[in-house]
């Protein structure tokens, strides 16, 4: 149903409807309107006077101060009560402006332009605060600096330049037997799979037992004895069916000096592998180690290098090499911390470590090679191990002969009751010192034994003897 539409006698046709059953609107109405004079032509202004201030001239219309009149066939503007001051269908405030816009636009673009500047400020400000603070880790995990190493290979004769050469040619020796049980180290003499290692290290498998052989590789083989001496603290073991083997080079221990720069390998406490360096402490350095038997057969006598390279239980059969990575000895013994004498046992190192000299160890190992035992050299006395003088007493404990009947000894004139105290010119101070210095010989060997007898001393040439090594 159509809104129904009022009609003035002087607008014509209202536009604004009343709304259903008649009642008035919501609108206000018009305020009172007389007829217009006749206004000027379109264009033409008019003059200021009291009609631009909104007074009605005589005879004419009300023109509001900034208005505008109707020309003719022009609809006229709709009055707006609600409409802000200065704008269409509203009548400006008394003194204001008669056109604000153009003084607005460029307060405008001022306010726009100052924005746009504050902006970019604050965008700028906050790009660096964000890379500082990122580059200080303030949004992201910490990450450090480094350096990164070129890869090269280690500097000739240093540590690592010998280790790189001589750790492929080192093995990690298990040995179970039927009463016990051992951890210790060998090297490769050939690549017929030879390894030579410690007499005391492989012999829990001397008659029943299994020694695993474990390379630096991580590969891992069965060896068998080939033959060991315990008097020398030496044996020989054999892998077979393995290829690839790296046989260490034998170095000369005749030239070696104290002071010497070494490197000694092995797996101690069954680390294997393990690298630890020092110096030549000592030469010629007369030790005896082990003594576990009851009868003594597994007491070895050494003439042996003194090293502070760290040694620990499980060194026991590696390589002491020079800077040359030649091998000059075999890692035997050490002085433990309770002071209780040279162990090959549990005891850890205190800096006093000694190696058998490997000009004595090529000789022995070739003999087990080729033999299965090896030769010890002698002069066939008996000595009194009690005796608490200086020197080595020839006399026997058990009634039987202190001389042995045509040996070198008694060939040479040496009767019981001599003191012996010099071998070629070097002092000699109990029995085993003795014993060390006939054994850094071999069979066939000539020596000058200075001897006391009766309050007088003399010197006797004796040539070695020789017998089978245990």
């Amino acid at each position: 149903m159509d809104k129904e539409k009022s009609t003035d006698p002087l607008h014509g046709e209202e536009p604004y409807g009343t709304p259903p059953y008649g009642q008035p609107g919501p609108w206000a109405p018009a305020p009172p309107v007389q007829r217009p004079d006749p206004t000027p032509p379109a264009g033409t202004h008019l003059p200021p006077g009291p009609a631009a201030h909104g007074v009605t001239p005589p005879g004419g219309t009300a023109v509001p101060p900034g208005g505008t009149t109707t020309l003719p066939g022009q609809p006229s503007p709709r009055y707006d009560p609600w409409a802000a001051p200065g704008t269409t269908g509203a009548f400006p405030a008394p003194g204001a402006p008669a056109d604000p816009v153009p003084g607005g636009r460029r307060t405008r673009l001022r306010l726009l332009a100052g924005a746009a500047l504050v902006a970019l400020a604050a965008g700028i400000l906050g790009g660096v605060i964000g890379v500082y603070l990122e580059r200080n880790g303030a949004f992201s995990d910490v990450t450090l600096p480094q350096t990164t190493a070129e890869e090269s290979p280690p500097p000739e004769g240093s540590i690592a330049g010998i280790a790189s050469q001589v750790l492929p040619g080192v093995v990690t020796l298990h040995v179970s037997g039927a009463e016990a049980a051992t951890t210790g180290t060998g090297f490769v003499l050939d690549e017929q799979g030879h390894i030579l290692t410690n007499a005391h290290v492989v012999a829990p498998a001397e008659r029943a037992g299994v020694i695993d052989v474990t390379f630096s590789s991580g590969d891992t083989a069965q060896a068998e004895v080939i033959g060991l001496d315990s008097g020398y603290d030496l044996a020989v073991v054999k892998v077979s069916g393995v290829s690839g083997l790296t046989p260490l080079e034998l170095g000369d221990s005749d030239a070696v000096h104290v002071g010497d720069p070494v490197v000694a390998i092995g797996a101690p406490f069954d680390l294997q592998g393990t690298v630890t360096s020092g110096i030549i402490s000592a030469t010629e350095r007369p030790i005896t180690a082990g003594g576990s038997e009851p009868d003594g057969s597994d007491i070895s006598y050494v003439n042996a290098l003194q090293t502070d390279a760290p040694i620990n239980p499980g060194n026991s059969g590696g390589p002491l090499v020079d800077v040359n990575g030649r091998v000059i000895g075999v890692n035997s013994a050490i002085r433990t911390a309770d002071g209780a004498g040279l162990d090959t046992g549990q005891a850890g190192s205190v800096g006093l470590g000694f190696a058998i000299p490997i000009n004595q160890a090529r000789e022995v190992a070739e003999q087990l090679i080729n033999d299965g035992y090896a030769t010890h050299p002698v002069i066939g006395v008996t000595l009194d191990t009690s005796f608490p003088g200086e020197g080595a007493l020839v006399g026997s404990t058990t009634g039987e002969p202190a001389v042995s009947p045509g040996g070198p000894a008694d060939e040479a004139g040496i009767e019981e009751g001599d003191v012996i105290t010099e071998v070629d010119g070097e002092r000699v101070r109990s029995a085993d010192e003795l014993i060390v210095r006939i054994r850094s010989h071999r069979p066939g060997d000539e020596l000058v034994l200075t001897l006391e007898r009766d309050g007088e001393e003399m010197t006797v040439p004796v040539v070695l003897g020789e017998e089978r090594g245990q």
